[in-house]
């Protein structure tokens, strides 16, 4: 009898809360909402938030604030939001990084992206570019693969511990190679090497390196994402020229504190992804060198979580890289 009555009575407090939460996200937002980027001004992930900050508040009826708040790889401001009042006023807007890749590099974080974060949606993605100088004879992956084999080929990337660092060691492990790498402090630097020989390769994304590939200053070889990028159609991804499980991408997404009123969650990610399938707002997104990731708060959480898996197994099978 005891334990029926405690059945009715967790059921019944089950019940108080789903219709407190559908109440509360039918008055939310009655206030200004603020948005935490884990980025400097100036930026991509900064940019994207300014593009869609204007429409999603014409959405939800309220002011959205926007402050940078850069630092740790953006842990600063993501740990700022894991630790804010989940009533959906304090928001997120991190990166590939502090949502997932530090977790795989072993790093200590103040946060647990998988636990203490209600994921809202992506924002959007870009690919990575397997970049070559212009002296370099092989034009191809498996040209790159072979001459890799027979000489001492170099590769840059923006930084130990990025996701183009971990970029350049899976393609390492997938292809059987083993490039010594460069770490540079962001991937300006490493295009100018590019351009300037000083190294055979490079991991690139589409924002920095774009302009150089087409006034040809560097290599195009690959692609890391599944389908080609649309503003270099001719290059090939890494799958279509012999490494078919390879992808990597660099992405931003929305988050709020865990324990955030489901319905509120579902409703900002609502208001989110139809601005996100805007076409005025996909063609100025298209412009940054990145592509719109609308994703349910479901499916945004199923991503972090592979993308954890991924990169864990890629740091193991390296037996740690540096950080």
């Amino acid at each position: 009898m005891m334990t029926s009555l405690v059945g009715i009575a967790a059921s019944a407090m089950a019940f108080c809360i789903a219709i407190s939460g559908i109440a509360t996200a039918q008055t939310w937002p009655d206030r200004p909402i603020r948005v935490l980027i884990s980025f400097p001004p100036g930026g991509s992930s900064d940019a994207i938030g300014r593009i869609v900050q204007p429409g999603l508040e014409k959405r939800l009826g309220q002011t959205i604030v926007l402050e940078n708040r850069p630092g740790a790889g953006g842990v600063i401001a993501i740990d700022a939001v894991a630790k804010s009042a989940p009533d959906g006023y304090t928001l997120g807007l991190g990166g590939a990084g502090a949502l997932g890749g530090n977790v795989a590099l072993g790093e200590k974080m103040p946060y647990d992206p998988r636990k203490d974060l209600a994921p809202v949606t992506a924002l959007s993605g870009s690919p990575f570019i397997l970049a070559g100088a212009p002296s370099l004879p092989a034009r191809s992956l498996p040209e790159i693969i072979a001459l890799a084999k027979r000489e001492k080929l170099a590769i840059g990337h923006g930084g130990n511990g990025t996701l183009m660092h971990l970029t350049a060691e899976m393609f390492n492990q997938m292809a059987g190679i083993k490039l010594p790498m460069v770490p540079y402090r962001g991937i300006a630097p490493v295009v100018t090497d590019l351009i300037g020989g000083h190294v055979a390769l490079g991991i690139v994304d589409p924002p920095s390196a774009v302009a150089a590939i087409e006034t040809g200053k560097i290599k195009a070889i690959a692609i890391s994402s599944t389908a080609r990028f649309p503003r270099l159609k001719d290059v090939p991804t890494f799958a279509e020229q012999g490494l078919p499980d390879f992808e990597s991408n660099g992405w931003f997404g929305i988050i709020a504190p865990a324990k955030t009123p489901p319905a509120v969650v579902t409703k900002l990610s609502a208001a989110l992804v139809a601005e996100l399938k805007d076409p005025s707002v996909v063609e100025r997104i298209r412009a940054l060198g990145a592509e719109p990731m609308p994703q349910t708060p479901e499916e945004f959480s199923a991503f972090i979580v592979r993308e954890i898996d991924k990169w864990t197994k890629v740091v193991a099978a390296s037996g740690g890289l540096p950080k």
